[in-house]
């Protein structure tokens, strides 16, 4: 027997044993089938739309916070950037026009504005003064710029139409990264001069450091034509170009979804810098950020799914359980119907057989008496002696003849007699019942089989068997069925064996053993429930054991079966000596 057999409702093969016409009202397979189905529709269908509608907003949610965390650290570091660029404008702007050209053309007077400047400002290397031809013609700081003529620089050329500007970042002459912020002071003749301090990127990168990136992030500035202005962590070094699109000028910090060169999500975040070249950039890996999402939404899954499975055990034993018990149900009502037929049936057969015996014994007795007489008139009158010899020969012949139809008609009488026994008994009675007279007639009316089939019958009745109380007609139909079943599981010269004993004052014990086929051990529980019947292709309903059972409970017997395949059946019933107190004692 399979592990999932043990487990398999008693609905589940109801449609293999039912048969004629008291067969179960409904398709039972079916109802649990749908029954199933709908109750797992109605209560994991709003679960599963609940938990995709959660499951996105809670995705969405998560992925906006990032996104407005990344644009508000965007505007915040762009701000930064933006009032450090407007505080070295403004300083340099201040010294130039706070300065004439002749205090700014001395180089001690230049040095003391730088040192003040150092000592005021982080940031700034050096202090130049570039006339109107484009020549620096005073210089203070670590480099030997003096002289140097940058008439052919853009930066100069745009310094002709604006008063102060900030440069992209180049190495210039000093072959070092590093930007420079210019102020203009115009000149009465209508000449000018440019005030021109270099500024280290470290400044800048310091900066961006001081924003709080986590993962996979980076933060650095372009220039417009999307060349890198400051170190970068993982987008390549300065002067590289950025592997993204240049965004769009904009007034606003704007964020958008790229793929980057491994084809991973990425959010951009951009900001320009106003009054400058530069544009902020901020690059976030989208996995990174939504990592703590990921690891959630496993557990929230694995919640689901255990729940799902809870749930559909649930509905699986409920369902199942409700289904079997209608099962049971209706079994107990076909069963109760079949009684009642069955019952109508033996009350039918009895009073056909108690009709029968009548009608037959009126016609028995006129033969006997009949016969009788004949025999009378040849052994008183003696007509035929004389004819001498042969007239004894033909008297003897005659009377034989006699003998052998009185012997029948006495036969036939008793069978008659037993059928009124068997209907006189067919209504539930409690009398002092004889166990061994009760087995015999049970096997006289099966004696002609048995004899047909040569199956050999052995009967064991113990000599102390006591009288009882029990019912009659119920016992003779409980012997019935299980002989009956004994007769059916055994082929032709099989042998039947039925050993009455005494159990003192538990009662009286009866075992009917047969050589038959045997039941399987899977079956062994089933043989008492209604309608199970190994041969319901044989024409067997299944119902008589179920009635046996029932009969024996009534009486306040039980029974135990010990069965083997292919060796044979041991059914042991044991009666009390007084029945239950239920019914009409004669």
């Amino acid at each position: 027997m399979s592990f999932l057999t043990q487990f398999r409702p008693q609905f589940w093969k109801a449609g293999e044993s039912s048969s004629g016409p008291f067969r179960q009202m409904f398709n039972y397979r079916s109802i649990w089938q749908k029954a199933i189905l709908l109750v797992s529709m109605a209560t994991l269908l709003p679960l599963l739309i609940i938990t995709a509608v959660d499951y996105n907003y809670t995705e969405k949610s998560i992925e906006s916070e990032n996104i407005l965390r990344t644009l508000r650290n965007g505007s915040n570091i762009r701000r930064t950037i933006s009032a450090f660029l407007q505080e070295r404008r403004s300083a340099l702007t201040f010294i130039a026009k706070d300065n004439n050209p002749e205090q700014l053309y001395k180089a001690v007077h230049l040095q003391g504005v730088l040192n003040n400047l150092q000592e005021s400002f982080s940031g700034f290397v050096d202090l130049g003064v570039i006339n109107q031809e484009g020549k620096q013609v005073s210089y203070v700081g670590p480099y030997s710029l003096e002289g140097k003529d940058y008439s052919n620089q853009e930066w100069f050329r745009e310094m002709e139409r604006q008063n102060f500007a900030i440069s992209d970042v180049f190495l210039g002459y000093r072959n070092s990264p590093h930007f420079v912020v210019e102020a203009k002071q115009s000149l009465a003749d209508g000449s000018f001069l440019v005030l021109r301090s270099a500024i280290d990127i470290v400044e800048l990168q310091d900066l961006l450091h001081g924003l709080e990136l986590s993962g996979r992030a980076d933060a650095f500035l372009i220039n417009r034509q999307g060349i890198i202005q400051t170190p970068t962590l993982y987008h390549g070094d300065v002067f590289a170009r950025l592997p993204y699109k240049v965004p769009p000028f904009s007034d606003r910090t704007e964020i958008r979804e790229e793929l980057n060169q491994d084809g991973e999500k990425v959010f951009v975040c951009s900001a320009y810098i106003p009054l400058s070249p530069y544009i902020l950039v901020i690059v976030k890996d989208k996995g990174e950020l939504m990592k703590p999402w990921r690891d959630t939404r496993i557990g929230l899954i694995w919640f689901l799914v255990v729940s799902v499975t809870v749930i559909l055990l649930v509905v699986f034993g409920f369902t199942t359980y409700m289904v079997n018990s209608m099962y049971l149900l209706d079994q107990r009502r076909l069963a109760t119907l079949h009684k009642m037929e069955y019952s109508n049936k033996l009350a039918s057969i009895g009073r056909l057989a108690a009709g029968v015996a009548h009608e037959v014994n009126n016609p028995l007795a006129i033969i006997n008496e009949k016969a009788g007489l004949i025999k009378d008139i040849f052994t008183y009158s003696k007509p035929l002696q004389a004819l001498g010899q042969e007239g004894q020969n033909l008297d003897a012949t005659i009377t034989r003849q006699l003998d052998s139809i009185l012997s029948s008609v006495e036969r036939c009488g008793k069978i008659t007699k037993r059928l009124l026994n068997f209907a006189r008994h067919m209504d539930s009675t409690i009398e002092t019942i004889d166990l061994t007279a009760i087995v015999r007639e049970v096997l006289s009316f099966l004696h002609k089989e048995a004899e047909y089939r040569n199956i050999t019958v052995n009967v064991d009745i113990a000599s102390d068997i006591p009288p009882f109380k029990s019912d009659r007609g119920k016992l003779q139909q409980i012997f019935l069925n299980i002989i009956n079943n004994a007769f059916a599981a055994m082929d032709k010269g099989g042998r039947l064996d039925i050993h009455v004993k005494t159990l003192g004052a538990a009662g009286v014990s009866a075992t009917i053993t047969d050589n038959g086929c045997g039941i399987a051990e899977a079956d062994i529980g089933k043989i008492f429930e209604p309608f199970f019947s190994t041969k319901t292709k044989q024409g067997g309903t299944g119902l008589g054991l179920s009635i046996t059972y029932g009969l024996l409970l009534e009486l306040g017997g039980k029974v135990n079966v010990s069965s083997k395949v292919g060796e044979g059946t041991s059914f042991i019933i044991t009666l009390p000596l007084e029945p239950p107190a239920t019914t009409t004692e004669k």
